[in-house]
């Protein structure tokens, strides 16, 4: 009963999911409709949702702003990918180290796993010979839900 539903605009357009409770809610106030459902459970009369989709057309101008840097969105953007060896990652490199003036920004930081996190230390990667395997980039809030 924890999992998300998907949500649809009245467009089919994907805007992202929301928590199950929260779906019932909808369902209930009528502000959307089940697209895709269990029909062998019921809650109500409406079938168990797993797709539902708002009854109203919703702007989404803003989901193609930039997205907030966190480190969960840092991770998000680089799917748990290190920057360096392509393994799982962990934690946060700073392209141009903090210590240096490096900003907490979405061009100057990369997901990194431990090991080369540590290997990289307080250098550029140039100085500690290490290459990017791809270019940090600013997402919007709409690539962030995508990958989500």
């Amino acid at each position: 009963m924890s999992t998300d539903v998907a949500l649809l605009n009245a467009s089919y357009e994907r805007l992202g999911s929301v928590p199950f409770k929260h779906a019932v809610r909808m369902l209930f106030r009528e502000v959307a409709t089940v697209e895709e459902g269990r029909v062998d459970r019921m809650i109500g009369p409406h079938p168990w949702p797993t797709v539902i989709r708002l009854v109203r057309y919703v702007v989404t101008t803003w989901l193609y702003r930039d997205g907030a840097w966190s480190r969960s969105n840092l991770l998000r953007r680089d799917r748990h990918t290190c920057a360096y060896c392509g393994r799982r990652a962990e934690t946060v490199d700073h392209i141009l180290p903090a210590s240096r003036g490096g900003l907490w920004e979405w061009t100057n930081t990369v997901a990194a796993c431990g090991p080369c996190n540590h290997r990289k230390g307080d250098r550029t990667p140039a100085e500690a010979r290490m290459t990017l395997r791809f270019s940090p980039f600013v997402p919007t809030r709409a690539q962030l839900a995508a990958i989500g």
